[in-house]
């Protein structure tokens, strides 16, 4: 039975009163709930009895109330006949239902809803959970009718107004679990006065931003506004993103016009409101996209920064597919009586079943040979790559170019532009291997990967889960292959032991190995290079890059070039490919004896002065310049730095002596 627990992460804690929305709570007059050590209920306690089908009885606390949730049954058992495969009944009709294929969810678990032909049940639409037309026909439009299961959990609550802890696997739909709540609490511009209370035309310019969505990386914040503006199309809604290494010009004329939504990384957003351009004092809804990367170490002081300048009254969400225990309870000091939900079951792991995962010890030396055979398998679409360093993942672009793959790279030494260009070749099919370190990992969603490769073992759990999460989603067939080293041995097998994956051995695998052509369906021709008639892509050259007004600093390309663009030094510097312009050489001037010199006069002649006249021959050169043919001329003394100085200094010094004496 696949279920989905719904708890709330704060209501275990009885209290005297509590705050909500300005109204106090009182404490209830008994409670049954169970407490443990970490505040947390107990597994007894979390789940309860319930009915074998149909969705269980859950008590939904009134407003003020601490009473506990039940865990909501997504599915019906498997061996239930009444759900069996048979044919449609009359009252489920005769066609499929359009949304079905598009959700990406299998019959096998698709949970409670309508029935198709097949006789499976679906998810109920956005329309059926209540969510506005506008939305709903926006939705529509990009194929997207009905819900997966972390959707159908957070958006009654989250249309309620209450705070949303959200967990689910990747590519399960977490953006617009939160994304559809944060368009319903905002007031779109076409709804608001027309006129001010003076009597004056509204200017909807002085419009401040209602909602707020934080992310870590840039890509990911420019994934999620257009995401969230594709849905938001039909309000009017103006959605704007906020992230670091483009200028400030234009994101600053975007806030000038009036803003909705703000989606962005912590850097920007802080620089622009510190400035005062960014008014955040009426925020209705906040977001923390990758909460457990937003609340780390790193990010957390800037996180605590932002929320110090929003209302204290406001409606909270955190989504991650990764949620640590320490992570949950530091998230309950920026919530108010959160619900925790996730969807997935209580022993289900982190990583979809559909994803085949491959595990091999590689040497250093043999890696970039084993990946070639591995981008030739068949049937194999967009790859993503996964390095730990840039440097290795800028190598590895270039020698998979040089090799006649169609490969890009994404890292933090490449501009904006430069990034931007990678993932929109990427996303349009004109490069079909993408080197990306764990910036692309957290949130990309990218149609058609089918095969994810992590070059380098990942640092942690966490991260393997975030990076093979790139494939196999929406209910998609995947595969993920990791390359482990004889150095990285004990971490693989802290990254084994900690998600039960039962590969501590990894077995050793060269390039030639017969297993891996077997394992991956690799043709036995395959060699380390592409053949041309295989080299069908466009390349990164056929993608424009927008650079203008990059900020990067001197964080540019390092030598070598990016792949696809002018490496040389053909390149001139002032190419528009993210590159650092050539150093001008520097002009050096030689005098002797106050006398301009050029480069290419000899030891032996005299300089000459502008008047044409000799200058005075002094030194060692004098004595040996009256032979005509050079005979007797004794070798020029080396010039010391300061050795004129030192001299001058002691005949001043022995003259003054004198003088005085």
């Amino acid at each position: 039975m696949r279920t989905a627990r719904c708890r709330h992460a704060d209501d275990v804690h009885t209290r005297g009163t509590g705050k909500r929305g300005g109204r106090a709570v009182p404490r209830p007059a008994t409670s049954h709930r169970t407490r443990t050590r970490h505040g947390a209920r107990s597994a007894s306690a979390a789940l309860l009895p319930r009915p074998r089908r149909g969705r269980a009885a859950v008590d939904e606390p009134r407003h003020g109330s601490c009473a506990r949730r039940e865990a909501i049954i997504l599915s019906v058992p498997e061996d239930s006949a009444e759900t069996g495969a048979g044919p449609a009944t009359e009252t489920t009709g005769t066609e499929a239902d359009p949304g079905f294929l598009s959700t990406g969810i299998t019959p096998a678990e698709a949970p409670l809803g309508v029935t198709n032909p097949g006789g499976e049940k679906l998810p109920p639409t956005f329309a059926e959970l209540g969510v506005r037309e506008e939305i709903v026909s926006a939705l529509a439009e990009n194929d997207i009718v009905r819900t997966f299961a972390i959707q159908e959990l957070t958006l009654p609550l989250a249309l309620a107004g209450e705070d949303v802890i959200g967990q689910a696997r990747t590519g399960t739909g977490k953006t617009l679990g939160f994304g559809v709540p944060l368009l319903q609490r905002i007031t779109p511009p076409g709804e608001r006065a027309a006129a001010t209370a003076e009597g004056e035309a509204a200017d909807r310019t002085k419009d401040v931003p209602q909602a707020l969505v934080v992310v870590p990386t840039r890509e990911l914040c420019v994934q999620v506004a257009r995401d969230i503006a594709a849905a938001g199309k039909n309000l009017g809604v103006r959605v704007v993103a906020i992230y670091g290494g483009r200028a400030y010009e234009p994101q600053l004329e975007a806030l000038r016009k009036g803003v909705d939504v703000i989606v962005g990384t912590p850097g920007r957003l802080l620089d622009l409101a510190e400035q005062r351009h960014l008014v955040l004092g009426r925020v209705k809804a906040l977001v923390l996209d990758e909460a457990d990367e937003m609340l780390d170490l790193g990010f957390l002081p800037d996180v605590e920064r932002i929320l110090r300048m929003l209302p204290e009254e406001r409606h909270t969400m955190l989504f991650s597919a990764t949620m640590p225990g320490p992570i949950v309870q530091l998230s309950r000091a920026f919530l108010t009586r959160p619900t925790h939900i996730r969807a997935e079951e209580a022993d289900q792991g982190s990583i979809h079943e559909r994803t085949k995962q491959l595990v091999y010890r590689a040497h250093a030396m043999d890696k970039v040979e084993l990946v070639t055979r591995v981008l030739q398998a068949r049937e194999r679409g967009l790859t993503m790559i996964f390095t730990r360093t840039k440097r290795t993942a800028q190598r590895v672009a270039d020698d998979l170019a040089e090799r006649g793959f169609a490969a890009a790279a994404v890292h933090g030494d490449l501009g904006q532009g430069a990034r931007e260009q990678a993932l929109r070749a990427f996303r349009s099919e004109k490069v079909d291997v993408l080197v990306a370190t764990d910036v692309a990992a957290r949130g990309i969603d990218v149609t058609g990967v089918t095969h994810v490769i992590n070059y380098q073992c990942p640092e942690d759990s966490k991260t393997y889960v975030h990076r093979i999460g790139r494939t196999g989603r929406a209910g998609r067939e995947g595969v993920a292959v990791t390359l482990v080293d004889w150095d990285e041995m004990p971490r693989w097998k802290m990254i084994s032991d900690d998600l039960s994956l039962g590969i501590d051995e990894p077995v050793e695998t060269y390039s030639t190995s017969d297993h891996l052509f077997t394992d991956l369906d690799i043709p036995t021709s395959a060699t380390g290079r592409l053949p041309l008639s295989a080299r069908t892509r466009a390349g990164l050259g056929a993608e424009y890059i927008d650079s203008e007004g990059d900020h990067q600093g001197s964080r540019k390309q390092r030598g070598g070039g990016r792949t696809g663009r002018d490496s040389g030094p053909s390149a001139q510097p002032g190419d528009d490919d993210g590159r650092r312009p050539a150093r001008k050489r520097r002009a050096r001037t030689r005098t002797r004896g106050g006398v301009t010199v050029d480069a290419g006069s000899t030891a032996g002649e005299a300089p000459q002065e502008s008047s044409g006249s000799a200058a005075p021959a002094t030194g060692p050169e004098a004595s040996g310049s009256g032979s005509a043919d050079g005979e007797g001329t004794k070798p020029r003394r080396r010039r010391r730095r300061g050795g004129s100085r030192r001299r001058s200094g002691g005949e001043s010094a022995d003259g003054a002596d004198a003088a005085a004496s």
